[in-house]
């Protein structure tokens, strides 16, 4: 910050409003999609399977694009990537909006999920976290989670109208042509995106990326990361039809997912600000332990729409606060050098669980008619993780010391 090359405090302020901006606007649609699950299936007659499985590809190829918007995005920064993600996600969602054969459906999900990788909150909050001081990066990465959390907050109620007023197709296309409002935001962005790394060290990607990996801490985040992807894509593609199959009015799945986005609103606050103050293995610990008494408890309890909103309400304050600990973590024991491309990885496997949490979801259902398998699976994996993160170490560790040694 005191490199006299260093972009002035406005200049920051704009990139960090602008980031809030992108970050609403890529998550909240792509977060919202499952409100199309019943209506596109029972319209066309698909198995839910077919729906699930395209947000599963979607998810697996948003986590495989991820670690390589990291390394375009260390190396030539932030704002290129956005734009190319923001371009494709829209393309994705034009297609999605006209088709209405079933394979075409699954493999748009491959366009999605390589545009929502690039142009994804993930690579907006590191961007925003290269440019601020260490003490100030878990809150600003909070921020622009929060904002990721509006997004879905605005769009799923947004999409419940939209569906309502004019059809699946419209309301798709509507989503698609609101992806390109992005583009005007990141001459803001570019302005303060510097790459990490220069045509010298292009070359040592590789040997960090071994580096990380041989550091515990780092697989551990790796592995916990999973779990967070899981709960995230099974609930937010399935609740509404979950909600519709109990009996339930459909608004009911689509205000439960707004309110998923309004509480994490707080919850994206409350985890960036407790990772100033706090161990942020202990934070992480203790919101996946809260997330397997919450889904315990619903599940146990008779389904009402006072239930789903108490549930909701719940899991919203839980739903994203991982992702500024955990990537807040990658920074302090890893570095910033490769903190795009490390941060890439980690949500190769949020998304490696979102692809299972979405597929299998519809898998499940389609096979039994039920979706209590999947959410005994959720409340033992949220178990898993609250033990996965209690042994990280908050130290820099041998990646972080080697760019403090040069």
């Amino acid at each position: 910050m005191n490199n006299p090359s260093s972009p002035g405090r406005g200049a920051i302020l704009s990139a960090i409003v602008a980031g809030c901006i992108v970050s609403f606007i890529g998550f909240g649609f792509a977060a919202s999609f499952g409100i199309f699950l019943q209506p596109m299936s029972s319209d066309l007659q698909w198995p839910r399977e077919v729906f699930s499985l395209s947000i599963a590809i979607q998810a697996l190829c948003w986590g495989f694009a991820q670690p390589l918007a990291g390394m375009v995005a260390d190396r030539y920064g932030a704002a290129r990537v956005l734009a190319f993600g923001a371009v494709t996600s829209a393309l994705g969602f034009f297609i999605r909006g006209d088709v209405t054969d079933p394979a075409i459906f699954v493999i748009s999900g491959v366009i999605v999920g390589i545009g929502t990788g690039a142009c994804s909150f993930p690579v907006v909050i590191i961007a925003l976290g290269k440019i601020v001081s260490a003490r100030q990066r878990s809150l600003v990465m909070g921020l622009g989670t929060a904002a990721a959390s509006t997004g879905m907050l605005v769009a799923a109620p947004m999409s419940q109208l939209l569906l309502q007023a004019g059809g699946w197709q419209f309301a798709i296309n509507v989503m698609a042509g609101g992806f390109l409002l992005i583009l005007p935001f990141l001459v803001f962005i570019g302005r303060v995106s510097r790459p990490s790394i220069d045509r010298n060290h292009t070359g040592g990607i590789v040997p960090a990326i071994r580096v990380a990996f041989s550091d515990r801490s780092f697989v551990l985040l790796f592995a916990g990361f999973f779990v967070c992807g899981f709960h995230v894509a099974f609930i937010q593609t399935h609740m509404p039809a979950f909600v519709s199959d109990k009996g339930l009015a459909a608004s009911v799945g689509g205000w439960s997912l707004a309110l998923i986005g309004l509480f994490n609103i707080a919850g994206s606050f409350l985890s960036g600000w407790s990772g100033q103050i706090l161990p942020k293995k202990d934070v992480l610990a203790g919101i996946y332990a809260a997330r397997a008494v919450v889904i315990a408890i619903f599940i146990m309890t008779p389904i009402s729409p006072m239930s789903v909103y108490v549930f909701s309400a719940a899991m919203g304050v839980l739903w994203l606060s991982t992702v500024p600990l955990t990537t807040g973590l990658v920074a302090q024991t890893q570095g910033l050098t490769y903190l795009s491309t490390l941060a890439g990885f980690v949500f190769l496997s949020h998304q490696t669980g979102s692809f299972i949490g979405a597929w299998l979801g519809g898998r499940i259902f389609d096979s039994y008619q039920d979706y209590t398998p999947m959410w005994i699976a959720a409340v033992v994996l949220g178990v898993l993780a609250t033990l996965i993160h209690l042994p990280i170490r908050e130290a820099p560790g041998p990646l972080a010391t080697q760019a403090l040694s040069r």
